[in-house]
């Protein structure tokens, strides 16, 4: 067992980096062309209205409209089948830009291959910092440069994440613009027909009634699984750090510029037990006996898995797509609350990008990030993004209101783990290790073999600054 967690770990880092986002179009499996997708011309003429009548949007003409991204995922229309994105046509209408898409050959080797594009003078502008690995790593790495020449972080269109913005500031610059805290980062996937069929309530029942919490999760797994008749209860890689943000309280975060080691805190022993409960009762499959260590998405869609825990990326596809993995009656809802925390608190991500260290264009990387940033605020253009999750990822009008009801918990209490942002040999420390009690081991056998470790890499990375 020992080995094989040891072969798995460098699987098990990679995975849990990976976003939302940086997931989404790679794993997309339509062969149609969406290169070419653009709304319609009457959306097209709403959201150009709404950007030109508004004076939230700095009025500047760029001298230079192309932004390079570097990224594993388009933020053009790709595979996954959806049209423009509203942010991207309001930047078209705005300011002319346009987005040109470099592409990350091997993600794991993401920051390799960004610093061979520096090297060799390509001009990179911008790249995704929400995988919660960004800093201080590339702060400290001189990759990454302040965002603050570029960005009003004080005016009306950043004031509502100006306090985000701050709170993950590294020194006294933001190496960090966060458009928002993400509350689609994992949401709890299962199949409401499975649920019926074993006699189970509608978690999203639950989740309105005020009753899902850890306790329901538990019972619901006790009741349901039979492994010998292929009946499990947990999969994914996800689902362990889901139910640590359920805390409210992450392993490291970060706190007035400083990296701060929670690993001692009651609620990372509370939510370690709770894990090695549901291990106790045979409700992890993935790692477990047979099962071995592919996961089984599939299996939700088939009735044999009761929860998947995923990013809603996993959603954001045709339906043709999705629907094939997850069933016809797939539906969400947020991780089940810790029922001794103060809040509903959960597992939550940032849409958050950084500015490279000499890029071509990073006023045309502001802007579009404006344009982001106006396209949430702005009430018209919010209601043509929701819009979007129906018409091309075949949403219902209650999936659409369970996504808004998960981005309001992650409005309210956005606590953001850190726990990968450290460095390597941390980030593979943490990344096996609280894992660790799912699969057995009890919290206290762990705590004592990575906590001093830990707070030494913490204390070494917290010098560098």
């Amino acid at each position: 067992m020992k080995k094989t967690m040891a072969f798995i770990s460098a699987l098990l880092v990679a995975a849990a980096s990976m976003s939302l986002v940086s997931c989404s179009s790679k794993n997309s499996s339509s062969s149609k062309d969406y290169s070419d997708a653009d709304v319609t011309a009457d959306v097209r003429e709403k959201i150009k209205q709404a950007a030109l009548e508004s004076d939230l949007l700095p009025d500047t003409e760029l001298a230079n409209k192309t932004i390079k991204w570097f990224a594993n995922w388009d933020i053009n229309p790709d595979s996954t089948g959806k049209t423009k994105p509203i942010e991207l046509v309001i930047f078209e209408e705005k300011y002319g830009g346009k987005i040109e898409y470099v592409q990350i050959k091997d993600w794991n080797q993401r920051y390799e291959e960004l610093s061979t594009k520096m090297l060799g003078g390509e001009g990179i502008d911008f790249f995704w910092g929400g995988d919660k690995d960004a800093i201080p790593r590339g702060a400290l790495n001189d990759v990454f440069v302040p965002s603050d020449e570029y960005i009003d972080y004080d005016s009306e269109l950043w004031q509502d994440v100006k306090e985000l913005n701050d709170r993950y500031k590294w020194g006294d610059k933001h190496y960090l613009s966060i458009l928002q805290a993400n509350g689609d980062n994992i949401g709890c996937i299962y199949n409401r027909k499975t649920m019926e069929e074993a006699g189970l309530d509608d978690p999203a029942d639950l989740y309105k009634q005020g009753k899902w919490d850890w306790n329901a999760f538990e019972s619901m797994i006790q009741k349901f699984v039979d492994v010998d008749n292929q009946r499990y209860g947990v999969d994914g890689w996800w689902f362990q750090s889901a139910f640590m943000g359920t805390t409210g309280v992450p392993g490291i975060t970060l706190e007035n510029g400083k990296l701060v080691d929670n690993l001692g805190d009651p609620a990372m022993e509370r939510v370690q037990n709770f894990m090695f409960d549901i291990h106790k009762i045979g409700g992890v499959a993935v790692g477990e006996g047979d099962y071995g260590w592919n996961v089984h998405p599939e299996y939700v869609g088939e009735g044999k898995m009761l929860f998947y825990p995923v990013g809603l990326y996993e959603l954001y596809k045709e339906p043709e797509q999705w629907k094939k993995i997850y069933g016809d009656d797939a539906f969400f809802v947020p991780m089940p609350k810790d029922p001794d925390a103060d809040e509903y608190y959960i597992p939550v991500g940032m849409e958050a990008y950084t500015f490279i260290k000499g890029g071509a264009n990073p006023e045309g990387v502001a802007r579009f990030l404006d344009c982001k940033r106006f396209s949430r605020m702005n009430e018209d253009t919010r209601d043509l993004g929701d819009e979007q999750f129906r018409t091309d990822y075949g949403w219902t009008d209650e999936m659409v209101e369970m996504q808004n009801e998960m981005q309001r918990l992650a409005d309210e209490n956005p606590v953001i783990d850190f726990s990968l942002a450290v460095n390597d040999d941390c980030s593979t420390i943490l990344d096996n290790e609280l894992r660790a009690s799912s699969h057995g081991t009890p919290w206290n056998e762990t705590y004592d073999k990575i906590s001093a470790q830990v707070a030494t890499l913490i204390e070494d990375a917290n010098k560098k600054k």
